[in-house]
Order: C-alpha cells, then structure tokens, then sequence
C-alpha cells in the first residue's frame, strides 16, 4: 500500500482562500440581503439590536479568521519564506494586507464597535424627542466611521483573496511550456 503524502502548502493555502470567502462573502450577504430583510421586517430598534448582534459575530468570526491566515502565513513563510519563484512563499503585500485586516479589525471590536453600543444603547433609552435625537445624531456620525472601516476591511480582504488568486494564476502560466 501506497501512502501518499499530504501537501501542507496546498492545504494551507485553500484553508486561507476559504476563509477570505467567508470574510468576503458573509459582508456581502449582510450588507445586500441581511440588512434590508431586517429593516422591513422590524422596528428600528428591535433592527438595530438584532443587527448588533450579527455584526458581533461576524466581528469575532473576523477575529479568528485573521488568526487562522497569520499562522498560515507565518507557517507558509517558515516553510517557503519569500521566495517569489515558490508558489506558497509569502510575499511582503499578503504581510502588509493582513495587517491592515487586523488593525481595522481589531480598531473595530476593540475601540469603536463598544462606543457605538453604548451611543445606540442612548438612543433606545432616550425618553424625549431631544434626547433621541441627539443620541441618534452621534450613533450614526460614529456609525458611518464604523461602516466605512468594515469596507475598506472588505477591501482589504478582496485584495488578499485576489492576490492569492493571481499568485496561483500566475505560478501555473510559469509551469506551462511556450508553445510557439
């Protein structure tokens, strides 16, 4: 009986391309399907608290998505280092990509996610109409910050997954012979 032998590289690498699809996809599917369901189905708030919890756990799936690529990354690099000829090599952009993943991650979860609960926790606790409006005023002023950092983190994702692809792409178009 023959055993053949697994290939880590390979397997690491489609670990990383599956869990950039699910970074990339799960804020798709939030953003163009989640959200609209949930602002028409409920209020306001019942919305905005079903949607805080969503983004928690999308928010903590991105967390452990960015551990699981640095350790890939850091196994690949141990094994290929950045050698730009091998295909699993780690080259200095997927290094500078995950660590702007990270710093919009983490300045999310740790920073500005908490003081937009706290501002729309205001809000929904607000008894006049002055009050409401003024907590509401400064949950979406902070709100659009946190939106545009989950973009540019979905950005930032889409360049990595893509940078992987065309690494793939491009390390295939090496093997294969001229034919003219």
């Amino acid at each position: 009986m023959i055993m053949k032998r697994v290939n880590w590289g390979v397997m690491g690498f489609l670990f990383e391309l599956c869990a950039l699809t699910l970074w990339v996809g799960g804020l798709v599917v939030i953003i163009a399907v989640v959200i609209p369901a949930v602002f028409n189905s409920f209020g306001m708030e019942p919305a905005g608290r079903f949607l805080r919890r969503v983004f928690d756990g999308y928010g903590l799936m991105n967390a452990g998505i960015l551990v699981l690529l640095g350790v890939l990354a850091w196994m690949r690099y141990r094994s290929f280092g950045h050698n730009s000829s091998h295909m699993f090599s780690v080259s200095s952009a997927e290094w500078w990509l995950l660590a702007g993943m990270a710093l919009v991650t983490f300045s999310i979860l740790g920073v500005l996610g908490p003081q937009a609960i706290a501002l729309q926790e205001q809000a929904f606790e607000a008894i006049s109409k002055e009050e409401k409006d003024l907590a509401y005023e400064q949950f979406f002023r902070l709100h659009m910050v946190v939106r545009a950092l989950h973009l540019i983190n979905l950005g930032l994702a889409t360049s990595l997954f893509i940078a992987k692809l065309r690494k793939v792409l491009f390390h295939q178009s090496m093997a294969v012979p001229n034919l003219r």
